[in-house]
């Protein structure tokens, strides 16, 4: 299984993105930065994408991608929580800021057709298992565990605070991606927003070994960039701690698992 990360980061500047990651080419999770580091080619073959929650960062390009779905002539599917999906339709793909691209423009099919995900419930998307467990942030969102017909799978997080552990119950990955978006002097103000810190992901990290009785690799994303330095640092230190080695993804960061 090969993840490319689109985009590592909570803003957009001329050398960050926003957050989104692409499977083997065809899945992509969260739309942050989809199109925009995508050649049309590429876009063109991406059959699914996993949305976390509705915030502007995590769905910024879907818009755009269906658009471009529309000329592609073919329909991207979309899943995520109803609540995600409801937002999305009713203040983004609503007529006004752009068309709704759920429904079939002129005489071609709909460019994008949404799908629900239920928690907990495994369902077999393009071939990959794929799990939804709710974690803790300012809006209701999902983590996803993916994995390969092969067997490769990988969690990523989504944005989340404190508690992700409760995930630990349902599965097992070869590797976690992390939402560390602020260092550990922040900590109250993550907690506050729902997002974690590097001392708040070594909790997190001792009770999965605690449950599992290992320890994944772990990539954090997400990253506030004008605290990357020390957010780097900080997990440096960590992964020494556990034992592990904890890395900060960046853009065009590809993992093979």
């Amino acid at each position: 299984m090969e993840i490319r990360i689109l985009g590592a980061h909570n803003v957009e500047s001329a050398t960050t993105r926003m957050t989104s990651l692409l499977i083997d080419g065809i899945l992509a999770v969260d739309a942050g930065a989809l199109t925009s580091s995508l050649s049309l080619s590429e876009q063109g073959k991406v059959n699914s994408i996993f949305l976390t929650h509705c915030h502007y960062d995590h769905i910024k390009d879907v818009a755009a991608m269906g658009l471009n779905s529309s000329y592609f002539q073919k329909t991207t599917h979309v899943y995520s929580q109803a609540t995600t999906l409801e937002a999305i339709s009713a203040n983004l793909l609503n007529g006004v800021i752009y068309p709704n691209f759920t429904k079939a423009l002129s005489e071609n099919k709909p460019s994008l057709e949404f799908h629900t995900i239920q928690p907990f419930i495994a369902e077999t998307i393009d071939g990959y298992r794929v799990i939804g467990l709710p974690v803790d942030h300012a809006v209701p969102t999902v983590a996803y565990e993916i994995s390969s017909p092969e067997g490769q799978s990988f969690l990523f997080s989504g944005d989340t605070g404190p508690g992700l552990s409760r995930c630990w119950d349902h599965i097992s990955p070869q590797l976690l991606i992390v939402d560390v978006t602020l260092p550990s002097r922040f900590e109250k103000q993550a907690v506050r927003t729902g997002h974690l810190t590097p001392n708040l992901l070594a909790e997190e990290l001792k009770a999965f070994h605690n449950s599992k009785g290992y320890l994944p690799s772990v990539a954090c994303i997400h990253v506030s960039p004008m605290f990357e330095e020390e957010i780097g640092e900080e997990a440096q230190r960590i992964g020494k701690d556990l034992e592990l080695d904890i890395s900060l993804c960046y853009e065009g960061m590809v993992i093979t698992i």
